[in-house]
């Protein structure tokens, strides 16, 4: 039984990359996700195989895990039409959509749509330092709403890293 969870984790990871197979879904459940994009027409974000990109990329990516609109799926797509002060309204009308989560594509947004809800996940498209930016407690033990791809995990997990690589490649462990 796929609970609300695991089906955020499947988005999450479904931005990530796209698996070989899609998941069997719980027969009857339909999730409604809030797509919000900051600039372009919710024109270009219709149908399924929207004309933008990003869009494009994420309807089909859900296709692949086994979501699909008008059988397991409601999405609900919304653009601030290059107007950040329009975010915070989407998102409130979102949350009274009950969304069962809300896909934002930047830091900034996820900033606003957490000052709106900390009740509702927030899924980030890409986005750099959560930690410094609020929206989590730690890379360890983030806590909150809201999950996503990092680009820029901070000097200390960089840090870490390089150091790695390096001994590896100078055969130090």
């Amino acid at each position: 039984m796929m609970d609300r969870r695991t089906f955020i984790g499947s988005l999450a990871g479904g931005l990530l990359a796209v698996p070989l197979a899609a998941e069997a879904q719980q027969a009857g459940k339909v999730y409604r996700v809030g797509l919000i994009f900051p600039a372009p027409p919710v024109s270009e974000m219709a149908g399924p195989e929207p004309v933008n990109n990003g869009a494009r990329a994420f309807v089909l990516g859900l296709r692949t895990l086994g979501y699909v609109e008008g059988r397991n799926l409601i999405l609900e797509r919304r653009s601030a039409e290059g107007r950040f002060e329009r975010f915070a309204p989407i998102v409130a009308e979102l949350v009274s959509l009950n969304v069962d989560v809300i896909v934002v594509s930047s830091t900034p947004l996820a900033q606003r749509a957490r000052e709106v809800t900390t009740a509702v996940p927030i899924v980030l498209g890409v986005g750099a330092d959560p930690v410094g930016a609020g929206l989590a407690q730690s890379l360890a033990r983030p806590g909150g709403n809201v999950t996503g791809l990092i680009l820029d995990v901070g000097p200390e997990i960089t840090v870490d890293l390089v150091a790695a690589d390096e001994g590896r490649l100078s055969g130090r462990p």
